[in-house]
């Protein structure tokens, strides 16, 4: 691999361009899905390929092949250099990366249990014990649940020096229960919803979350969904889980902060966001007690990595203090950009404009801005006590649905369950249950967030973005929170 790589960075050099850089990754995954007593999915994949991306007269170029020798090495990274020379037909401003980045390191995901030892036939059994349990409640009609494995070994190699050699590891499981009456139906999940939670760990994390033993209650869950009373609708207050929290963050802050959405090169796709530069260090988004961090180093985190696909090492960057924003989520190029845009900012806040946020979904893409673990730090409360502390309100559970325009402004959330509040205690279950708002009143409402004894880095396994689409793999630490002054329920 490493003859691959200086080979395509000299070939680069040759052909005329100032910068190279080559990223070669081999990956493998396993996927286990059942549903009611039969497996439906057991897909295994494995590839290994490189890209090499280039800068020729200030313009960038890519190009990638599945083939690893020398030969094919030379012929990439001059098909990189001769994309270059044709962009620069198009004209635009040019590329400017800043200073050199030069680390030469290695990073493992620390793992107790390889996620790949354990026997397909223990994973199996798992996954049927599951659904077993599930299907013991009659109003249930489907059972479903997963786990998934993989490995990336990837080798980021560039012109300026850099070597780095990284094993990352993730793991995933999930349940779900779906039930039905004679119009009505529910569904409930665990841990979370959308398929799967997922982290950078390995088997262990499927131990900890101990499906068989929350089975029973997940379904016994959805079925009295069935008979629960619907959702209210007017203003009320909220209390989200922290798997909601998590949700609410990746919709309405790390999309709105990823700084190539905000200088317009996502709009066609993706759209842009509400977080312009000339609110950087001067807008309120929101409460006093609103502090979000992008941090790639938390342990477990799906955004946790040693270094990003620029090379750049993982960092813990500030987004939001005190309710004040002051970062994005950055390239090495984007953050020239905005240093250039934003010249009057002071020097500490523009020094935490740096990049780690760089990331591609396979050796066949070009990297993109992407979420690493943007996460709401926790606050002082008890569960209990928030609710205890409440009045009149709802308990919302476990994300069902979501929508938020292209800006990241205007949303709309709904949860698998919910339950009234009523004089400080949990009363009847909610069916349906859904919150509007405008993010940076939302957040502006926040009064308590449960501290970090309730903390949980939720990981999102699929979010899109980038033409061709990207999925990537993203976390958020986040702990249930209470909002003031909220719609919920539909309007008639």
């Amino acid at each position: 691999m490493r003859d691959v790589a200086l080979r395509a960075l000299d070939t680069a050099r040759l052909r005329g361009a100032s910068y190279a850089d080559v990223r070669i990754v081999q990956f493998q995954s396993q996927s286990v899905a059942a549903r009611n007593e039969n497996i439906e999915g057991l897909v295994v994949e494995e590839s290994l390929g490189f890209g090499v991306r280039v800068i020729v007269d200030g313009y960038w170029g890519f190009a990638s092949s599945n083939k690893m020798n020398t030969s094919e090495a030379d012929r990439v990274a001059a098909e990189a250099v001769k994309i270059a020379k044709a962009s620069s037909i198009a004209g635009g401003p040019k590329a400017n990366i800043g200073p050199p980045v030069r680390h030469v390191g290695k990073y493992t995901t620390p793992i107790l249990k390889d996620p790949f030892a354990v026997s397909l036939e223990d994973k199996i059994d798992l996954l049927m014990r599951v659904n077993t349990t599930m299907m013991k409640v009659p109003q249930i009609v489907a059972s479903e649940s997963n786990l998934y494995n993989q490995r990336e070994q990837k080798t980021f190699a560039s012109s300026e020096g850099a070597f780095i050699e990284q094993d990352l590891y993730e793991t995933g499981c999930g349940i779900e229960a779906t039930a039905t009456a004679e119009d009505e139906v529910q569904n409930r999940s665990y841990p979370n919803s959308v398929g799967r939670h997922q982290a950078t760990e390995g088997w262990e994390f499927v131990e900890r979350w101990d499906l068989a033993a929350n089975a029973g209650r997940v379904a016994e869950e959805a079925a009295a969904l069935l008979t629960a009373k619907s959702c209210p609708a007017g203003t009320t207050t909220v209390i989200l889980d922290g798997s909601q929290v998590g949700l609410q963050i990746h919709e309405s802050c790390g999309h709105a902060i990823e700084l190539d959405r905000v200088l317009g090169t996502e709009a066609a796709f993706a759209g842009t966001s509400f977080l312009t530069t000339e609110k950087l260090g001067n807008f309120r988004y929101g409460s006093d007690i609103v502090n979000l961090t992008a941090d790639a180093t938390i342990p477990g985190g799906l955004g946790t990595f040693g270094y990003d696909d620029e090379g750049v090492p993982a960092q813990h960057v500030p987004i939001v203090r005190n309710g004040m924003f002051l970062g994005y989520l950055t390239s090495r190029e984007t953050a020239q950009q905005v240093r250039s845009i934003r010249s009057d900012l002071d020097a500490s806040l523009v020094s935490g404009l740096s990049g780690a946020a760089m990331r591609a979904d396979s050796w066949r893409h070009l990297p993109l801005i992407r979420m690493t673990n943007v996460s709401l730090e926790p606050g002082d409360w008890t569960l209990e006590d928030m609710i205890a502390d409440t009045d009149d309100g709802i308990y919302m559970e476990t994300n069902r649905s979501w929508s938020i325009d292209d800006k990241r402004l205007n949303f709309q959330f709904g949860t698998e369950l919910a339950r009234e509040i009523k004089n400080g205690k949990l009363g009847d279950l909610i069916k349906n249950a859904t919150y509007t708002g405008i993010t940076p009143q939302f957040w502006g409402s926040c009064d308590a967030i449960v501290n970090r004894d309730g903390w949980v880095v939720w990981g999102t396994p699929n979010c899109g973005k980038g033409q061709p689409e990207q999925v990537a793999h993203t976390g958020h630490g986040a702990s249930a929170s209470r909002f003031r002054n909220i719609q919920v329920g539909v309007m008639q």
